[in-house]
């Protein structure tokens, strides 16, 4: 081990953050912690009736901590002095209001407890009217359509219609704010002890993809823009950011006080931040039209192609195009699913209802055999609702459910959608609804596959990350089948982590590119599911069904609208 290096991959996750410590001449992983945000687990600052999600602040430095503490804890003096940088990727987009110093609001006197002062979470969706009124701009009352990078769409799930939400309905939010930073900025800045709104480095890709940012008009989009849109946004532009960096680039050197606070070299480098999903294909062996996807709670679907072969088409109904947000010099695209995971969550939560009601209040139990056995149903739920579904037929239950219980993001973003359940019977079980639900998602994907073929862009294969992707035999098989493609599953449990330390070995000067870091880091896949063919053709009649039902749904949407 003398004289190795290693690099930490950290991994700020919906629910918690995930560090890693990788050596960086072969991907050997020598630690690794998880570490849950305390405030976030509570249900604190969220609404979900209302799709209000926010995290603290603190939640991220306190997991922080204690995730590199516990890992390092672990590990001989001998690689902890021969970690070399850090990489970072998180949720997004995730941005908080700061003040001039750069300090997010909720860590400020009279602000902690405000939900507005706090990181608003990717999937947060109060600022569906906002986001609307964006698109109404940019294609009706601007010159320049600013969203022809994004897909033709901005969501509300983005930066700006996060930020016009909040000047709007919080007032004292409003008065201090003096401008606003993305979670995966904000930690960098954070460890680096470099604050400075002027001088900190912003990513490509939380720019490019959440923000409209686009060389093509020399940064975000003009000030007039966001003027005629809403006076409070004025002047906002300017506070913000004109460079952005690929994740290849070194943000700064760890500050004294972190490197203290952790126990870590004081030469540690920094890298510049990322989004999770576009760092974990990375992580995912991604390669030119290999889709990588990200699948867990939501989907992120990543695909990365030549700039000579992209050149000026705008792809459109997707999540966005940027050079370099995923491989640099390489032009990154983006689709997703706003629930995946999450439905699946939702229907146990669902089933749960009553035994979280009567089995709690029972006066049978005593309370430690109640908090076990409520423990063990919500554990066992899923995996309960897999075996049963499994051994259904397709098509046998005559039920086709729509994915959009948290709006879609892709193709064609509109957070206004609903999710949907149809051919229901007196004789429809559980599994049943579970079983179509699984489906749902998987039709959901397809749209996705179907929308980047019908706007040119060729798919070679599918590689599959997440915690869905490695824990469910049921879902990534009826998943091969409806896409009718084969689909890798990377080896590695943390793949956005691992994604990150290989970034951040280039960073360190370790490995001279990512393609390099990858060959040398990467884990290999685990399992390959392959489409049966009975099944696929079973699957497109279904599939038609799905279409059938989503026309409609939207259809009645657009009447209410």
């Amino acid at each position: 081990m003398k004289n190795r290096k290693y690099t930490i991959g950290i991994d700020f996750g919906t629910d918690s953050v995930r560090t890693i410590v990788v050596d960086s001449s072969d991907g050997h992983i020598v630690g690794n912690a998880i570490a849950q945000y305390e405030r976030w687990g509570k249900g604190l600052y969220c609404n979900p009736s209302d799709n209000q999600f926010r995290q603290h602040p603190l939640d991220h430095i306190e997991s922080l901590k204690q995730a590199i503490k516990e890992v390092t804890a672990t590990l001989s003096d001998e690689i902890v002095n021969g970690i070399a940088a850090i990489s970072v990727a998180s949720t997004g987009s995730t941005p908080v209001a700061v003040n001039k110093e750069g300090v997010p609001l909720a860590l400020l006197p009279s602000f902690e407890e405000n939900p507005n002062a706090m990181f608003i979470l990717w999937k947060d969706h109060t600022a569906v009217g906002e986001a609307k009124e964006i698109n109404e701009q940019a294609h009706n009352r601007s010159s320049i359509d600013y969203t022809k990078y994004s897909g033709g769409e901005y969501s509300s799930e983005w930066f700006w219609a996060k930020i016009l939400h909040t000047l709007r309905i919080d007032t004292d939010v409003r008065e201090t704010a003096y401008s606003w930073m993305e979670h995966c900025d904000w930690i960098p800045a954070l460890l680096t002890g470099n604050t400075n709104l002027e001088t900190l480095k912003r990513s490509r890709c939380t720019a490019g993809h959440k923000a409209m940012w686009h060389a093509d008009w020399n940064g975000l989009p003009a000030d007039e823009f966001w003027t005629q849109l809403d006076p409070l946004l004025s002047g906002l532009r300017d506070r913000l950011y004109t460079d952005t960096y690929t994740s290849d680039h070194i943000a700064g050197t760890i500050s004294a006080e972190w490197s203290q606070l952790l126990g870590l070299p004081q030469d540690v480098v920094i890298g510049v931040g990322s989004l999770d999903a576009h760092i974990g294909a990375i992580g995912g062996a991604i390669e030119p039209y290999h889709m990588v996807k990200v699948i867990g709670t939501s989907t992120c679907d990543m695909i990365v192609a030549p700039k000579s072969e992209i050149g000026n088409k705008t792809i459109h109904g997707i999540c966005g195009q940027v050079d370099g947000s995923i491989l640099p010099n390489m032009i990154g695209l983006e689709a997703g699913q706003s629930a995946f995971g999450d439905l699946y969550a939702w229907y146990r939560d669902i089933l749960m209802w009553p035994a979280n009601k009567i089995i709690a209040n029972s006066q049978l139990l005593d309370e430690a055999t109640k908090a076990a056995l409520l423990q063990e149903m919500a554990k066992e739920m899923l995996s309960q609702l897999s075996l049963a579904a499994s051994k259904i037929e397709i098509e046998e239950s005559g039920i086709i459910a729509l994915d959009w219980m948290n709006g879609r993001r892709t193709p064609n973003s509109n957070q206004n959608l609903k999710g949907a359940l149809q051919g229901l019977t007196l004789g429809t079980t559980a599994p049943n609804i579970f079983r179509a639900l699984v489906e749902a998602t998987a039709f959901g994907s397809k749209k996705i596959i179907e929308q980047f073929q019908n706007e040119g862009v060729r798919i070679d294969g599918v590689i599959a990350i997440g915690g869905v992707a490695q824990k469910s035999e049921f879902v990534m098989q009826i998943l091969a089948d409806v896409l009718d493609f084969p689909i890798r599953i990377i080896k590695s449990e943390q793949t956005c982590a691992l994604g990150a330390a290989m970034v951040a070995a280039v960073v360190a000067g370790m490995h001279s590119t990512i393609k390099e870091a990858q060959d040398a880091m990467g884990s290999g896949f685990q399992k390959e599911y392959y489409p049966i063919s009975q099944n696929v053709e079973k699957y497109k009649n279904l599939y038609a069904q799905y279409s059938t039902l989503a026309d409609y749904i939207e259809a009645q949407e657009l009447q209410e609208a």
